[in-house]
């Protein structure tokens, strides 16, 4: 397909740059903000280790995190490592509209600090886990999170 046949295919708002090809539209529509593949490992792993009393995309608070338990103050962002820039796999940058993608990057990533921030300074307890980390060995992502609800208990008396 052609880019001028992609381009009267869609509506654009100018946040981002026409697709080149119809590959890169079909991966990048594929894209999700909710329920995504590293989300679900990590919900499934909580759920057959007995670990209840979760919500998630909890509203109202910064960043509307992942996995929030309300109960002990912990908020769980299951961050991708493409578009929030894991320090543990380092993942490239495409390769067209580079410039773009680098801004979008780091939009991405100082959002994700001030989300962190806000949470903290609210009482929050804010856990981040990459989805190479829990795609590896999603039972380590699951005892960090035992380990901080123990904490909290702990504290509560």
């Amino acid at each position: 397909m052609m880019v001028s046949e992609i381009m009267s295919q869609y509506q654009r708002d100018g946040r981002a740059p026409l697709p080149e090809s119809e590959n890169t539209s079909k991966v990048m529509r594929a894209n999700r903000g909710k329920d995504t593949g590293p989300e679900m490992i990590l919900r499934k792993a909580l759920w057959a280790n007995g670990i209840r009393g979760y919500r998630i995309h909890l509203k109202g608070l910064p960043g509307r995190p992942d996995i929030v338990f309300p109960k002990y103050r912990i908020a769980i962002m299951v961050n991708g490592c493409f578009w929030h820039r894991c320090p543990f796999c380092n993942p490239g940058v495409p390769k067209t509209h580079t410039e773009f993608w680098q801004n979008k990057f780091d939009r991405n990533v100082n959002r994700d600090n001030d989300k962190k921030k806000a949470l903290k300074d609210a009482g929050w307890t804010v856990i981040v886990l990459w989805e190479c980390k829990l795609r590896r060995d999603p039972k380590s992502a699951v005892v960090e999170i035992m380990n901080a609800i123990n904490e909290c208990e702990k504290n509560r008396t």
